[in-house]
């Protein structure tokens, strides 16, 4: 009973975490349509803002991954927390001096702090209980993190009005609110009762057979590149991670183009379809489906959805965008387990480098703004099929490489 109640309360603290990073995320799809018209800018140029965030997961992957083995997961997350008041700082500088250059250097510094947050908590929630269910543990958190990006537009919108219409000198007020937020996150994650954990041979002196068999097999390698399916794993997190940003960070953009009244009403159709997804993959994962075919079946879906939005039009295909958002659900819940697994005392540095394909989001969605500013918006969307066929691939074969 007692270790239910420890493991319902780190749970409980974790969907915070993961609800501050769709939050933070979900400010970028207000800020595109936003200084587009305010500061005169491309659409690629808006959507390097996405980029700049997303940077971060390149640069401080594997130096996020050495501060958790020196000071632990609960420390980093507290960490973040800290970065991202920083960063929000910088982003009410921005609004006083009106510079885009300014505004990337903050979503820069935001993304840094996700890169940290990121790199606890994701591992964390996988090795926290079974293996065999870590997609149903992630499918909850990814659930309230993805229901966090359109509550950052709405909670702005609420205080200076209609997305559609908002002037960057009105965000001053809602990021000063959001900067007293995470300075109380950071004392509240300092203070939480989150356990430090282990994977399965992350130890050598475990006695459990299975642990002394990981670590067999993991310290017969010298390096995480050994690992094939870990790092074609974070291969297919890069490609992931640039396609989720895409349908869940463009709504309001998409919808403000096709001259929608109130865009920021759209951003709400990728999360609650991806919830959708994590709710089957909560109520499946693993009784009736392992999370090897959930990943395969999704990834399908994925691919009719993207096929949906480049041949439809209009606000259908705004629509048809939660096609895509619903194949995304459980991809990212099954990539973690089936790149973590067997790596026993690399498991932090296999999670830095899976962080570090989150670099995916800046390098697909600046892409996705170049080729939406050459032709039709729609047909940018397309670019979700080369993504989806190497997550295809991942989900059939890749996993299985040792």
């Amino acid at each position: 009973m007692k270790e239910q109640k420890n493991f319902f309360v780190a749970m409980s603290f974790l969907g915070l975490m993961f609800f501050t990073c769709g939050f933070a995320l979900g400010i970028n799809s207000l800020l595109v349509p936003v200084l587009k018209v305010s500061l005169s800018v491309s659409s690629m140029e808006a959507y390097m803002l996405i980029g700049a965030t997303f940077l971060p997961f390149l640069i401080f992957g594997y130096p996020a991954g050495i501060l958790i083995s020196k000071i632990g997961y609960k420390r980093t997350m507290a960490t973040a927390f800290g970065m991202f008041a920083v960063a929000f700082c910088v982003f009410v500088l921005s609004v006083d001096v009106k510079n885009f250059l300014l505004f990337l250097a903050a979503s820069f510094f935001c993304g840094t702090a996700n890169t940290f947050l990121q790199a606890a908590i994701n591992p964390y929630v996988t090795i926290l209980g079974p293996t065999e269910s870590a997609a149903k543990r992630i499918s909850i958190t990814g659930m309230i993190n993805k229901l966090a990006w359109p509550v950052s537009p709405l909670f702005i919108s609420f205080f200076v009005g209609d997305a559609g219409h908002i002037g960057i000198e009105e965000l001053q007020k809602p990021f000063l609110m959001i900067i007293c937020i995470f300075v109380v996150l950071a004392v509240v994650a300092l203070l939480s009762p989150l356990p430090e954990v282990k994977a399965a041979g992350e130890e050598c002196e475990d006695d459990n057979e299975i642990d002394q068999e990981v670590s067999a097999y993991a310290n017969s390698k010298h390096s995480i590149f050994q690992f094939p399916h870990l790092v074609l794993g974070a291969i297919a997190i890069f490609f992931y991670v640039g396609v989720e940003t895409i349908v869940l960070g463009t709504l309001i953009d998409y919808a403000a183009e096709l001259g929608l009244s109130h865009p920021e009403k759209y951003s709400w159709i990728s999360p609650i379809c991806i919830s959708v997804g994590y709710i089957a993959g909560i109520i499946l994962i693993p009784k009736f489906l392992s999370q090897t075919r959930a990943l395969q079946i999704f990834s399908f879906i994925a691919l009719l959805g993207t096929f949906l939005v480049v041949i439809l039009p209009g606000v259908y295909s705004i629509y048809s965008i939660g096609i895509v958002a619903l194949g995304c659900s459980l991809m990212w819940p099954a990539f973690w387990p089936l790149a973590l697994m067997d790596l026993g005392k690399f498991t932090k540095k296999g999670s830095s480098l899976l962080t570090m394909g989150l670099i995916g989001g800046a390098v697909i969605t600046v892409l996705f703004g170049l080729l939406k500013d050459v032709s039709d918006v729609r047909y940018a969307y397309g670019l979700c099929f080369i993504c989806f066929g190497y997550i295809l691939f991942y989900a059939f074969k890749g996993y299985k490489l040792r």
